[in-house]
């Protein structure tokens, strides 16, 4: 039995040790030679390396995956791992490309394992690999449109424009609505910026992406330093950091 080595770039640990144990019971010849958790260190790590099959996340932590294949040449059939359905088109099966659905189903798992070996036996298309990711990141301007959040023991969802601000407290993050009313948030900023319409949202600072329309006045504190006036009116001040202070200005004069 020849052995697939395999590399998976995934940014939630116990998602990817997950992975890895069930690729051992399921398929005995995948050995996974790497973990990694970013588009930084993958592509330096496949400037020196080659594997027989990636499992890869769209979303990592510094980015959208695809802008690996802007870096490096990639020639290895890819598994591609989402959270969101809008990134999962199932017509886009094709060739050494596959999708897996977060949480991970392990008949989906095996049948992507079998399409692989399958597709191993041909020559990869670099040419239709490249055709699918161009197309696979128009797909991703598909931004999030609402949330699920919970109210006691009821469930309803809350468009995203109508969100003000999702905020962090204390490593945990938020939402607050037009509405005044806060709601917990499943998902870090890291990982909500991207997801998010970029010409309604935009990240001030480390703890606050916020919505244009819940500025209601802009301050110059000093030289470099913007106060915003938000509605609803946050829990504490909240300021442009520095490092974003020019992309903010351009932000609004769009």
């Amino acid at each position: 039995m020849s052995i697939i080595k395999t590399l998976i770039v995934e940014d939630e640990e116990l998602l990817a040790s997950s992975l890895e144990q069930t690729l051992a019971q399921i398929e005995p010849s995948v050995q996974v030679v790497a973990k990694l958790e970013s588009v930084v260190s993958t592509v330096s790590w496949l400037k020196k390396n080659t594997v027989d099959l990636i499992f890869l996340d769209i979303q990592l932590s510094d980015g959208l995956s695809f802008d690996i294949f802007e870096q490096v040449n990639v020639e290895t059939p890819v598994i591609f791992l989402t959270s969101y359905n809008h990134y999962a088109v199932r017509a886009f099966k094709l060739n050494s490309i596959d999708y897996l659905l977060k949480p991970l189903n392990t008949e989906e798992l095996k049948n992507a394992l079998n399409k692989y070996k399958k597709q191993a036996l041909k020559s990869f298309d670099i040419q239709e690999f490249s055709r699918v990711i161009g197309a696979l990141k128009d797909k991703t301007a598909e931004y999030k449109k609402r949330f699920v959040v919970y109210v006691g023991d009821k469930i309803k969802y809350l468009d995203a424009e109508n969100i003000a601000y999702f905020f962090i407290i204390e490593g945990e993050s938020f939402m607050r609505g037009f509405d005044g009313n806060t709601y917990s948030c499943d998902y870090s900023l890291d990982k909500l910026q991207p997801e998010l319409d970029p010409a309604i949202f935009f990240r001030v600072n480390r703890q606050y992406i916020i919505n244009i329309k819940a500025i209601k006045q802009m301050f110059t504190v000093s030289k470099s330093t913007i106060k915003l006036d938000l509605t609803p009116v946050p829990d504490g001040d909240v300021f442009v950091s520095l490092s974003r202070n020019s992309e903010f200005k351009k932000w609004l004069d769009q």
